[in-house]
């Protein structure tokens, strides 16, 4: 979506991590934007940003009055995986923010005359790991295993079945793990372990993983939003590179300046020490392979990603290192 157009381009889950960097992006490149977000105070003031309130993402949700005038619509915006999920009934719970509250919006947004709806969906639709050097394709049949993939697939659906209905154009963008400025979880773990100079036992894990750079992600989400090609699409992110766990520590820690302690423990034996202590989903992560093939959106859309691994890791350590000081 161009400066030009004269309808703006809403997002959800404008203070997360990917809207967030969305939005500062959009209006870096002066595109017309709304923000959708539960609390105002978490935005910055900016006479560009439009801002519109939502108490909750659920079926029963009112979008009406802050889908006027909008053109294209990201939905950022999602109730995320987490491990060790405490609710009573986890895919219930994805299923009520993730598909009914993603279709009530879509449904809403088709009304309202929106153009096309970009669903930030995730890579666990396709299925949690790959054979080494196999990488998931952004045709291949889904293969979700977990509820909140689960949640992300039906949702996927229903978004295309609508958008046969009313015209309304789908284009939906599944990110592997994605790092960069800000982020939390396990990977800031990594970062304070190595910045701690912590000895790791991850010197002997030899899988391939796919990342993607917050820059990365939100370049394609954009590119996405605006490319004719890309209606009705499936695509997958990711910087074009992968590396092993070992290799993804060493060069985080050149990142931060601090040289990976890692101690060669058989992946085998992490394995098997994590399901002793009931972490089997951590030591698939740690341990397992997972890669992408971006080449439809590189084929299609004529899409690059901007940062290599490499400079997308020094920003996200640059951001940490900062944040501590």
């Amino acid at each position: 979506m161009s400066a030009s157009d004269n309808r703006v381009i809403a997002v959800t889950g404008a203070t997360g991590f990917v809207g967030g960097a969305l939005v500062a992006e959009l209006l870096r490149r002066r595109v017309p934007v709304t923000a959708m977000v539960r609390d105002r105070r978490k935005l910055s003031a900016d006479d560009a940003l439009g801002v519109a309130s939502i108490d909750d993402i659920g079926p029963d949700t009112d979008w009406s009055a802050v889908l006027e005038g909008v053109g294209v619509l990201v939905h950022a915006a999602a109730r995320v995986h987490v491990m060790d999920d405490q609710a009573d009934d986890p895919l219930a719970e994805f299923r009520r923010v993730n598909t009914q509250g993603t279709l009530s919006l879509a449904r809403q947004a088709a009304a309202a005359g929106v153009r096309r709806l970009v669903f930030v969906s995730t890579i666990k639709v396709n299925g949690d790991a790959t054979p080494p050097g196999r990488p998931f394709t952004a045709d291949a049949a889904p293969a979700p295993v977990d509820p909140y993939g689960v949640s992300k697939f039906e949702a996927e659906r229903g978004l295309f079945a609508l958008s046969e209905q009313t015209g309304m154009e789908v284009v939906v963008v599944r990110p592997p793990l994605v790092y960069g400025p800000g982020v939390k979880a396990n990977f800031l773990s990594m970062m304070r372990w190595l910045n701690m100079g912590v000895p790791m036992p991850l010197g002997a894990i030899h899988n391939q993983r796919s990342l993607v750079a917050l820059d990365n992600l939100v370049d394609l989400i954009i590119t996405c939003a605006n490319h004719p090609a890309a209606a009705n699409q499936v695509f997958l992110a990711g910087d074009g590179e992968d590396l092993s766990t070992t290799e993804l520590l060493r060069a985080l820690g050149g990142a931060l300046g601090r040289p990976a302690r890692l101690i060669p423990v058989p992946a085998s034996w992490l394995k098997l020490a994590a399901r002793l202590l009931g972490k089997g989903a951590f030591a698939q992560r740690l341990c397992g392979s997972l890669q992408v093939d971006v080449g439809k959106a590189r084929n299609l859309l004529d899409w690059r990603p901007p940062l290599t691994l490499e400079e997308g890791l020094s920003k996200a350590a640059g951001h940490y290192l900062e944040s501590i000081k």
